[in-house]
């Protein structure tokens, strides 16, 4: 092998390594904005929103997956379990993203500082959550489906 191709294996190609130095540098501009304020506050968030992801939210979703796992039964039915996951992750990440809208307690401040509504929030994450989960089993009934109808075509003879 050529020591270039022998490189190109490693790291990838001159324009992937050019995103990544790009990519590199940008977060580098970006920790150096957020921390050249008030760079004690931003550690503390830091460090609190890993304990408070690591102590709590990872073993109620943890424990909310076993549920689900647990609830569809026979070892067949555990794949059904993606169907549930990823718009529940989804729906939890707008919700962890949008809470203070969705709940109500900046209604007063969001007005006055973007000049829009702050209501409605609730509503359209509820709607957001009912499209995903919809679907997600629409998905899940196409797939059952289109599972049936190849397993009972007949055998073709040649």
């Amino acid at each position: 092998m050529r020591p270039v191709t022998r490189i190109r294996a490693k790291v990838g190609s001159p324009l992937q390594l050019l995103l990544l130095a790009c990519s590199f540098a940008l977060a580098g501009y970006a920790g150096v904005r957020l921390l050249a304020d008030d760079w004690f506050q931003v550690a503390v968030w830091f460090v609190g929103a890993a304990l408070l992801h690591d102590l709590v939210l990872l073993p109620l979703y943890a424990v909310a997956d076993r549920a689900v796992i647990r609830s569809l039964g026979a070892a067949g039915r555990r794949e059904w379990a993606l169907y549930v996951r990823v718009p529940a992750a989804l729906s939890g990440l707008l919700l962890l993203v949008w809470f203070p809208l969705i709940s109500g307690r900046v209604a007063d401040h969001y007005p006055s500082a973007t000049g829009l509504s702050g209501d409605g929030f609730l509503a359209r994450w509820l709607l957001i959550t009912a499209v995903l989960f919809g679907g997600s089993a629409l998905l899940l009934v196409l797939r059952l489906w289109l599972g049936r109808a190849t397993k009972q075509r007949p055998p073709t003879d040649h």
